[in-house]
């Protein structure tokens, strides 16, 4: 745009700008700017533009423009400044100065400009929402593979679909710096019918005794004999499975009877679980030697209990291990499994309670959750508030968008209002891990997508 033709913009408290005549102006909702004025020049993003007459900008000034930096710490006041487009030279700029380096695909109202995060800010928890359909699960592999190629961060994923078991692969013809680094990572995938180094096991006499009780569904209260039998085991028993319980709990039983304890272990046929690690290594060993990524693949188990127990086994020994302050990411894809507000059994809730104990205290401990759903709803919102990075998809549904701006404040409600026409593949990124809130456009994926849709045949 022509200095001459530009719109005017005025700042009365130095941290956003009003335009109030743009009629005529190209610029939209997501738009970055450079606003001279004031005798220096600033970046600004465009928030808002109504359609009124006569047409209004209004957004957020970023920072001042140096030579060849941003100054994001500062921003001023002016009575009229002029406002033009921003180059590629200073998006250039506001990468580097912000340390934007994971480049995830294009900005969609900068067209042709690289999209980037800061890979410094997945330092905080990560809320990444899209309704089936949208590609929310393909895009969520194209960061990951950025963060696991370019950064030292180790990545655990809890994976329910067998989605990101094949992240250690490439695709064919696959090439370039992210594709060599991938190719020279620990990525160890852990499965529940994988024998050996390969399989997802847990220790039960590793968990803490809050945690045993909730895989026996025993309440200290309403089970208090059962549940004191449980406690004192935990005095004789140090190492060991679950079934060495058992002549245990029968030499301290009188009469030879059967004793409570091990009939409801019996009962809720936990000792027939293919989870127990007996002498096989547990997942918590696993995690504990810090691969650059490790996938947890949940979805081979023959009950969905098993699942809860692998999740609730390395949350409880991560948060067990929290001064260590051994930074980690936990990814957690179809989050409402194991974060809905409306889980019921012992053992979910324990999983549920967990997590929101990392997302609220766990950040400062290098605990640091990316939670991936279909709808906020069901998620409880003691853990979508704590997350300070918002990734959205296609989303048609008014109630969830309304829900997300309540969460999500620094998400511009006019961006937020773009999600129902977004393509697949096409995300709005907003909070600390992008420069400014952004419309992008994913990259391809450079490794396989393990659980794509299956097609239609046809004749």
């Amino acid at each position: 745009m022509d200095a001459v033709t530009s719109p005017i913009a005025r700042s009365d408290d130095g941290r956003s700008f009003l335009v109030v005549d743009a009629t005529g102006s190209s610029l939209v909702a997501g738009s970055l700017v450079i606003i001279s004025g004031g005798g220096e020049r600033q970046l600004a993003l465009v928030e808002e533009r109504s359609e009124t007459v006569p047409a209004r900008l209004r957004g957020r000034l970023i920072g001042i423009l140096g030579d060849a930096v941003i100054d994001t710490a500062r921003s001023h006041a002016f009575e009229a400044g002029t406002v033009d487009e921003v180059d590629a030279a200073t998006i250039d700029v506001l990468h580097a100065t912000t340390g934007a380096l994971l480049e995830v695909g294009r900005n969609l109202t900068e067209p042709g400009g690289p999209a980037k995060l800061l890979p410094k800010r997945f330092n905080r928890h990560t809320f990444w929402c899209g309704q089936s359909g949208s590609g929310k699960t393909y895009a969520l592999g194209v960061v990951l593979e950025q963060l696991i190629a370019h950064t030292a961060l180790p990545v655990v994923i809890f994976d329910p679909n067998s989605d990101f078991v094949r992240l250690g692969e490439l695709n064919p013809g696959a090439s370039g710096p992210t594709a060599e680094a991938l190719a020279q990572r620990d990525i160890r995938v852990l499965r529940a019918r994988g024998a050996g180094e390969a399989g997802l096991r847990a220790r039960f006499l590793d968990m803490k005794l809050p945690s045993k009780a909730a895989v026996l569904r025993l309440d200290p209260v309403a089970d208090r004999d059962e549940y004191n039998s449980l406690v004192h085991m935990q005095e004789i028993v140090r190492a060991g499975e679950l079934d060495q319980l058992m002549p245990m709990l029968q030499a301290v039983q009188e009469g030879g009877e059967r004793h409570p304890l091990a009939e409801r272990i019996e009962n809720l046929g936990v000792l027939d679980w293919e989870v127990w690690a007996g002498t096989d290594r547990a997942v918590t060993d696993v995690v504990a030697e810090r691969p650059d990524a490790t996938v947890l693949d949940l979805g081979g188990f023959s009950t969905p209990e098993q699942q809860l127990v692998v999740a609730l086994s390395l949350l409880d020994d991560l948060w067990e291990r929290r001064e260590e302050r051994r930074p980690v990411l936990l990814v957690i894809d179809e989050a409402h499994n194991l974060c809905s507000p409306k889980l019921d059994s012992p053992l979910a809730v324990a999983v549920r309670d967990r997590i929101v104990q990392i997302a609220a205290e766990g950040r400062k401990f290098g605990l640091w959750l990316l939670l991936s759903t279909q709808r906020p709803s069901k998620v409880h919102p003691g853990i979508i508030s704590q997350c300070d990075n918002l990734a959205l998809m296609k989303m048609t549904s008014p109630v969830d968008l309304e829900e997300l701006g309540t969460y999500f404040g620094y998400a511009p409600v006019a961006l937020l209002a773009r999600s129902p026409w977004f393509r697949q593949g096409e995300a709005l990124f907003a909070g600390g891990f992008v420069p400014t809130p952004s419309l992008v456009k994913v990259n391809a994926r450079l490794t396989p997508e393990g659980g794509s849709d299956v097609g239609v045949p046809l004749r």
